[in-house]
């Protein structure tokens, strides 16, 4: 036991080591190819100006391949826990606006949690351990089998847990597919929308960020207490 303890404690490092690899070879661009330097650079200081206009200008240089970009950084975000999704979804957001911004941060969301539910479902516990690890698989698992699609909607909500981890364990669990991803919609939507208000002005969203994120906790412990006393 304490063998197989000890290897599903290694393979749920293998996130941690992928993020850090990346990373750390990001940073090596950065310091060595003046180009991606170069590049880094413009994109921080376009991503943080608080200009829609020049936010959408800057990514309509990508084009046709722009809002797949997005969608493929949404799909590659569940494996980097670095990332948080709800960063990529304020640069959707801010490039292509309130409504067209919205939309495809919703779509990238949706299809990445239905792939982790997925690769919950199919591949099993060994490899959500190689994504979470077993400790969070546990911890997450007890509130996804004890408050369903609850715990699902404030994952989704709140931009401090983890959307990706619950989509696992959603899966792992075998939650009804069409609960869990209407659970999905429920929490993500009006995030979304949230964001898409607070959006033109950074400092607000942070703020507004803090508030979504402590009303969804509330929720969540006001209805984890109602639950207890139902039971007892």
């Amino acid at each position: 036991m304490k063998n197989k303890d000890q290897g599903t404690a290694k393979q749920s490092k293998v996130p941690m080591y992928i993020s850090i690899g990346i990373l750390a070879a990001l940073v090596g661009c950065y310091f060595f190819i003046p180009s991606f330097k170069s590049f880094i650079d413009e994109a921080y200081a376009v991503l943080t100006s608080d200009d829609r206009e020049r936010i959408a200008s800057w990514v309509s240089q990508f084009g046709f391949w722009g809002p797949l970009i997005i969608i493929a950084a949404m799909l590659v975000q569940m494996f980097l826990f670095v990332i948080p999704s709800a960063l990529i979804m304020i640069v959707t957001i801010l490039a292509y606006g309130p409504y067209w911004g919205s939309v495809l941060a919703i779509t990238g969301v949706t299809l990445a949690a239905a792939i982790a539910y997925w690769i919950g479902a199919y591949m099993g516990p060994l490899t959500v351990d190689k994504f979470i690890g077993r400790k969070s698989q546990e911890k997450v698992g007890f509130y996804v089998e004890r408050y369903g699609i609850w715990t699902v909607i404030t994952a989704r909500i709140s931009p401090v847990f983890s959307n990706d981890a619950t989509s696992f364990v959603a899966g792992l669990l075998r939650m009804g597919f069409w609960r869990f991803m209407g659970a999905t919609l429920a929490g993500i939507t009006p995030l979304t929308i949230a964001l898409a208000y607070l959006g033109g002005n950074m400092q607000r969203l942070k703020t507004g960020l803090i508030w979504i994120s402590v009303a969804s906790i509330i929720g969540l412990i006001i209805y984890i207490i109602y639950d207890r006393k139902k039971r007892k």
